[in-house]
């Protein structure tokens, strides 16, 4: 009977789709450990989690399942075994999403994915049918109970697991970031498993981005008594070998470093590099361009993606209008030499004026009012479009979630670009955020200088200068008043008289708010994809339609 077992947690990234790469990079992991007895991968690491309709391609399932024979054949060879996600199709054509355990040369058993989520960013009972209850896998003499991600969110499998004689859970993720998310996990989700099952728990999460999602990683191994064994670094590929001993009272996992999780906002932040790195990198993007205002959104725009990519592939331009004042100018200027990123200056007073004249005879008889503001910030769009086409950088876009949530954006202006960073980022997040990175470098920092814009940014008045003087406050309410009445309309889908009663605010102005909410849908809808950072992004999370006519005032 096994005493001992090595067993290796690869906290890896992936590409989904590109079976090719994911195995390369998953037989690597396997070579540098040829003493351990089993190596572990995350939820659906061969094909690449979410795999969306792409899974639906039967040539996916296909190649998925010769690699995974490959894989098999390949552990013949005496070293370690290996537990691999990936994706299966029955003879009736059923999809399941399923964990192959692979040792002697041969595929030991395979578990399908109990739990499908169906909520928020997650659909998988569109493209993967449920497995059964699924048994205890017997490998070398140990009873492993190997629940799938969502499996272990919800009492019923990891209990059943445990009457069926499991002695060691081992849950495979591919579990995105959310804000605080990390502590749930352990404590709330994982940690109330092993108080119910009395079992040590290997919990194993990817890390990097995936469109509109990132994983942190945060792998960590409970002992039978809720204690942390082990916990893997936050937002970085790791290999943790963990060793464990067969003792009177079950298997013991000797315990290792306890690596410290980042904090908020260095997490929020994090999230937005790793994500933007990802997006550009695997579509093949040389680099970004995007509009550097002078404000604050434009800036931390800035340096996200000097940090993500490096400054020499960051290419920023101030493009000012007769109503931008001299201070902005001064202030972009200064935020690109502290950050090392090319600055050009394409002002578009021409083009406004063209558009004047060939506007005059239809608006004759027409006041100035917000058409021609627009125009403005188109004409910035078409421009930072043009450098984008003919120089091949993804053009970045900078609103945050605030602007978003209340149409204050212009389609096919502020709003043209490839991906956001800022799209799940609330105004005062934006604030939190500019203040954390002027004192710091994060830890995945390609660009290690601070501060990284003028101080001035941080501390103006909002404004998006299309008309003399003006100000955000002009139309919006005090952003921090602003972001209380979102996070409740939006993250708690609360009412108009939910959040009057909870702040105080005139009840007229917080209506006003979830009309401007509600009839925004259809700019969301046309938006660029951009990174999860709360429980409802607009997006995977949250999908109202366009056109409703419900209120709650």
């Amino acid at each position: 009977m096994t005493e001992h077992l090595s067993i290796v947690l690869s906290q890896m990234t992936q590409s989904v789709g590109d079976l090719a790469a994911n195995a390369a990079a998953m037989r690597e992991v396997r070579a540098r450990h040829g003493g351990a007895d089993l190596i572990l991968y995350p939820e659906l690491q061969l094909i690449g989690y979410p795999p969306e309709d792409l899974v639906l391609k039967p040539a996916l399932a296909e190649r998925a399942a010769a690699l995974l024979a490959e894989f098999a054949a390949e552990t013949a060879d005496g070293g370690p075994a290996m537990l691999v996600g990936s994706v299966e199709r029955d003879e009736e054509g059923h999809l399941y999403n399923m964990v192959a355990l692979l040792d002697e040369g041969r595929i030991v058993a395979t578990r399908r994915k109990y739990e499908l989520p169906n909520y928020g960013t997650f659909d998988e009972k569109r493209v993967f049918a449920p497995g059964p209850l699924p048994d205890v896998v017997e490998w070398r003499g140990v009873k492993l109970g190997l629940p799938i991600c969502e499996d272990g969110w919800f009492p019923t499998v990891c209990g059943h697991l445990a009457a069926q004689g499991a002695e060691i859970l081992i849950s495979v993720n591919g579990s995105p970031y959310e804000i605080d998310k990390d502590d749930r996990r352990l404590t709330q989700v994982f940690g109330t498993r092993v108080a119910e099952t009395n079992l040590p728990l290997i919990f194993l999460n990817r890390i990097g981005g995936q469109d509109e999602l990132v994983f942190d990683g945060c792998s960590f191994v409970l002992d039978g008594e809720g204690g942390t064994a082990h916990r893997l670094i936050d937002w970085e590929a790791e290999e943790r070998v963990t060793q464990w001993t067969r003792s009177a009272d079950g298997w013991r996992c000797e315990p290792g470093a306890i690596a410290e999780w980042d904090a908020h906002p260095a997490d929020i932040y994090n999230a937005m590099v790793l994500s933007l790195r990802d997006y550009v990198m695997r579509n093949r993007f040389p680099g970004v361009v995007l509009g550097l205002s002078g404000g604050i959104d434009s800036a931390i725009c800035a340096a996200i993606a000097a940090d993500a990519l490096g400054p020499d592939k960051v290419w920023c331009v101030m493009l000012p209008s007769r109503f931008t004042s001299q201070e902005s100018l001064d202030d972009a200027r200064g935020c690109a030499e502290m950050i090392g990123c090319r600055l050009d200056t394409i002002p578009i007073v021409p083009a406004v004026e063209a558009f004047d004249v060939m506007l005059a005879d239809s608006f004759a008889d027409e006041n100035v009012d917000t058409t021609e503001e627009n125009v403005q910030s188109r004409i910035r769009g078409v421009t930072l479009m043009a450098l984008s086409n003919k120089f091949g950088p993804m053009l970045m876009t900078t609103g945050n979630k605030s602007e978003m949530s209340v149409g204050y954006a212009t389609i096919y202006g502020d709003m043209a670009g490839g991906y956001n960073p800022l799209k799940d980022a609330y105004k005062t997040t934006v604030f939190a955020v500019a203040r954390w990175r002027n004192a710091h470098v994060p830890r995945l920092s390609r660009n290690p200088v601070f501060p990284v814009m003028p101080e001035r940014i941080i501390t103006k008045p909002p404004s998006a200068e299309l008309r003399p003087d003006q100000k955000d406050e002009d139309s919006l309410p005090p952003y921090v008043d602003l972001d209380r009445m979102l996070h409740m309309l939006v993250e708690e889908e609360a009412s108009v008289d939910d959040v009057v009663a909870r702040f105080g605010f005139d009840r007229d102005a917080v209506a006003r708010i979830e009309r401007l909410l509600s009839i925004a849908e259809y700019k969301r809808r046309q938006a660029p994809p951009g990174v999860k950072l709360s429980t409802r992004n607009f997006g995977r999370d949250r999908r109202y339609p366009i056109t409703h006519g419900f209120r709650t005032a």
